[in-house]
């Protein structure tokens, strides 16, 4: 197991070497010199103040959003409809926080907003996982076509009981401060929810390989007839983990609203779910590897930023470098396997060898 997670960690990192490679290589095409395009990126993301808070503001959603994937994934099931999951979370949380800010003390309001987030995009995930169970539905496809369902739902929520008192725009009234996140780093956005999103991917560690739902949830994705025979209701399990990963994904809603945005308007966050898959396929899944994929991304995200501003680089680089990790880490994966496959191979020619020479 310990070959194998550093034969995973080796390949990862040589993807994402490459991916960077690869992305900045475009960069002449476009007029800018690559090596003063990684000085700048480098040097301005890491020093400022500003955009180091700005990367655990970008990271602490990013985690969750990849941890709603992987824990479908560990059953061999298919959340993409986080987004969806996100945006009710984000529904949820403002909804409360701006009924009882400012009446309720601040952090019984906070709770309050927390745990409907939590409630509303586990509920979004339990419908999915009894589809699936119940009519063996996709659960890509309807996952996936239920995001644009929320999406609808809010908009009209935002024209109308969740509209700002002036009625001009799609978004609400700004939150009280008195249900604001707390902030961290002086003079940055950063808040509690980098350590809130921390501490939900060790709690998801904890409960995958640590406990018996964990344990059933992995088997059942490992082996669906076998974990029938052996006791485990695969559809039980289909539903639990929709709803933990709706759960997770609600989450990140209660903390983009809470501990950032504090105000909810249209078509915000719009790839936050997309991101969140390519992260738990570049962390393997695993629940800690989520957090170093998430923060790579943060990076990535406001070193992008920064680089638009400072060169001549289109917006778009960010996409480009992100897409270019992301194609060579689906290689490693390919790579990885055919490697695994020949050394197999090998292994057992030699004990056939061996085998051969003792009965001789």
């Amino acid at each position: 197991m310990r070959n194998k997670n550093l034969d995973f960690a080796f390949w990862t990192v040589l993807a994402v070497v490459l991916g960077l490679i690869v992305s900045f290589a475009f960069l002449p095409l476009l007029g800018v010199n690559p090596v003063e395009a990684l000085q700048v990126m480098l040097y301005e993301t890491f020093t400022d103040t500003y955009n180091l808070g700005n990367i655990l503001v970008k990271t602490a959603a990013l985690i969750l959003t990849g941890l709603a994937f992987a824990f479908t994934y560990k059953a061999n099931l298919y959340n993409i409809g986080a987004q969806g999951q996100f945006y009710v979370g984000c529904i949820c949380a403002v909804a409360v926080s701006l009924e009882f800010g400012g009446v309720l003390p601040g952090p019984i309001v906070i709770l309050m907003a927390m745990l409907s987030a939590m409630i509303g995009g586990g509920l979004v995930g339990l419908l999915i996982g009894f589809l699936k169970a119940r009519f063996n539905a996709s659960e890509f496809l309807v996952s996936m076509m239920s995001t644009y369902v929320v999406i609808y739902i809010m908009q009209l929520l935002l024209s109308t009981v969740l509209q700002e008192s002036k009625h001009e725009y799609l978004k609400t009234d700004y939150i009280d401060s008195s249900v604001w996140l707390p902030k961290f780093m002086s003079g940055t956005s950063a808040s509690i929810g980098i350590f809130i999103a921390i501490g939900a991917a060790i709690l998801v560690w904890f409960i995958l390989y640590k406990t018996t739902l964990g344990y059933r949830i992995r088997v059942t994705g490992q082996n669906m007839d076998a974990a029938r025979m052996s006791g485990i209701n695969p559809k039980r399990q289909f539903m639990i983990a929709f709803l933990i990963s709706g759960a997770i994904a609600g989450l990140a809603g209660f903390i983009e609203i809470n501990g950032m945005q504090h105000m909810l308007l249209t078509d915000f966050d719009s790839n936050i779910g997309s991101y969140g898959i390519g992260i738990a396929i570049l962390a393997n899944a695993n629940p800690i590897g989520v957090i170093f994929s998430a923060l790579l991304f943060g990076v990535l995200q406001v070193g992008g930023t920064v680089l638009s501003h400072s060169t001549e680089a289109p917006a778009s680089t960010i996409d480009l470098m992100q897409g270019c990790i992301m194609l060579f880490v689906l290689m490693s994966f390919f790579f990885r396997d055919r490697i695994e496959k020949n050394r197999m191979k090998k292994q057992a020619e030699k004990k056939e060898v061996a085998e051969h020479d003792s009965n001789c």
